[in-house]
């Protein structure tokens, strides 16, 4: 099959889903639709707010599909109208087979993960989390299971000891988009060379999943070493951010923690005791080592350094953190 003969449609819904749909279209791909998810209200006011995939279909005049169920015969038939001969799939739902076998070249996904390591909702953010120093992206063929189907391409990147959940996803979402175009090409002629992922995790041994990011796993626990406290934080930043509540005075304030070093340094503080020179330091103790708070937004209040925050910070040898 030639490229200009290839008929796509694209399915995603946020903006790393964008930079992988504008990727095929600046490659000359023709994208029949677009499927996405149904708009849904936001903010205060509750205004219907649509994806970023849809707001950037609608700029470049492609049809928008937005299901509620993905196995109505309405939205079905108007899906096999397009005669698409392959559908790809970017941060978005599992798919009924009556969908991703529909095509006659079939559906692949981009997952944001050396699969079949970190099957998942969130892969960028638990490779963070878990001190990971090497990720990557992957392409696959979809199947009945989440993320399970055989292996078309992989593409490393590293995990720099700087980066947090936002530099990794822009820089996977730039890989990401290069291992789509290579697939499609792969694909159209004919030189893919699918593998099992059961034969890749047989070779690997662990491997690890991702699940969804909840109010739950993402609270700060201070009896935790101050390393992984501090790639929890980097994990979680900007969004959803890590949390955790300082205590004293008979009240307990939620914060939020977004940038933080660490050390491991040895100490026989309790867990959550904060050591500050009220000036421009402010550090809490771990099981082992201590995390310095760098930037912080205490609720009801903006983001500020540390610096901000102790200006107006009290007593604090009456708080801890909990």
């Amino acid at each position: 099959m030639k490229k200009s003969e290839l008929k796509i449609v694209f399915m995603g819904t946020p903006g790393f889903a964008v930079a992988q749909l504008e990727k095929i279209l600046e490659n000359g791909y023709n994208v029949a639709a677009v499927v996405t998810a149904p708009d849904k209200p936001a903010g205060r006011g509750m205004a219907l707010s649509s994806s970023e995939v849809k707001k950037y279909a609608l700029t470049r005049e492609i049809p928008v599909l937005q299901p509620v169920s993905l196995k109505s015969e309405e939205f079905l038939e108007t899906l096999k109208s397009y005669h698409a001969d392959l559908f790809i799939v970017v941060a978005f739902r599992m798919l009924p087979k009556v969908v991703w076998s529909m095509p006659a070249l079939g559906t692949f996904n981009l997952h944001a993960s050396l699969l079949p390591d970190y099957r998942g909702a969130t892969p960028i953010n638990h490779a963070i989390i878990n001190g990971e120093t090497i990720t990557g992206v992957t392409t696959f063929m979809l199947d009945e299971e989440i993320d399970t189907g055989e292996l078309l391409n992989r593409q490393e990147c590293t995990i720099e000891a700087d980066d947090d959940f936002g530099s990794l996803h822009d820089k996977l979402m730039k890989i990401g988009g290069e291992l789509i175009i290579k697939t499609i090409e792969d694909i159209i002629q004919g030189r893919t060379e699918p593998v099992l992922q059961s034969s890749v995790e047989a070779q690997m041994g662990d491997v690890h999943t991702a699940p969804k990011l909840n109010k739950e796993n993402c609270r700060i626990n201070w009896e935790l070493p101050s390393y992984r406290v501090h790639n929890l934080v980097r994990g979680l930043c900007p969004y959803p951010t890590a949390h955790t509540v300082i205590s004293g005075k008979g009240k307990e304030i939620p914060v939020k923690i977004f940038r933080t070093s660490y050390s491991d340094q040895s100490h026989g503080f309790n867990q959550g005791t904060i050591i500050t020179d009220g000036k421009q330091e402010l550090k809490v103790a771990c099981s082992k080592g201590f995390i310095s708070i760098l930037e912080l937004q205490v609720a009801g209040k903006k983001r500020m350094t540390i610096k901000e925050f102790l200006a107006g910070f009290r007593d604090s040898e009456l708080y801890k953190f909990i």
